[in-house]
């Protein structure tokens, strides 16, 4: 099968509908962020699952990123980074809580229930030295990630206003709620980011290979010729 500019960006697209989607999924099946959650069966499928979005989702904002490179310039550079390195700080999160916190469940539970006190907002025991600040700076990543990803894409036009708009009330919604509101009510208001993502998606994946075209078609005008003089 022959790899074209027009089938990157709709796999690219199809890519980013998939880790809005996990996004959007996981938040209601999340067991609890409690000790007792460890030991559970649904706990590493959540969190495997969660891997997987972070994964689709990585591959996906490139390449919404990359269709709209030209357009959306240092304000859309900055927020392409910021939903980047959230995606990356959440995989670490996640494998930690995936691989980690069961095998130290029955050995250091004073350390597993620190570890998920950090999520839930609950006091620890222990020190835990860095922790508690890198699990904040995915805070901080998505909120501006996501506020200047998608104000970038609005302005740019190229894909879905309505999905860019989306994209950009979630990060600063998630965070207001988190800062007023008990942790139960962080998952739900999550959901708005997922239903962005999956949104921009679609928007790059329905009309990716039109837009690739022309992309290319321009990129090909604009070589210079070259011969003989």
């Amino acid at each position: 099968m022959k790899i074209t500019a027009s089938k990157l960006i709709r796999w690219a697209g199809f890519s980013a509908m998939l880790a809005g989607i996990l996004f959007v999924a996981i938040q209601p099946i999340h067991p609890p962020d409690v000790l007792s959650s460890v030991s559970t069966s649904a706990w590493p499928i959540v969190h495997y699952l969660t891997i997987a979005m972070c994964l689709f989702g990585l591959v996906g904002i490139a390449g919404i990123y990359a269709r709209q490179v030209e357009k959306v310039g240092w304000l859309g550079l900055a927020g392409y980074v910021a939903f980047s390195l959230f995606l990356l700080v959440t995989i670490a999160w996640t494998f930690a809580e995936a691989l980690i916190s069961p095998v130290l469940v029955s050995e250091s539970p004073s350390f597993v229930e620190g570890f998920l006190g950090i999520v839930s907002g609950h006091p620890s025991k222990i020190n835990l030295g860095a922790l508690p600040t890198f699990y904040l700076s995915a805070g901080a990543f998505v909120l501006l990630g996501c506020l200047l990803f998608g104000i970038a894409t609005l302005r740019a036009g190229i894909l879905s206003r309505w999905a860019a708009g989306v994209f950009a009330f979630g990060g600063p919604a998630s965070a207001v709620v988190v800062s007023v509101l008990p942790h139960e009510f962080e998952r739900i208001a999550a959901v708005p980011i997922g239903v962005g993502l999956a949104w921009l998606g679609y928007s790059l994946w329905s009309g990716g290979q039109e837009h690739a075209s022309e992309t290319v078609s321009g990129m090909a005008m604009a070589q210079p010729e070259t011969g003989a003089a």
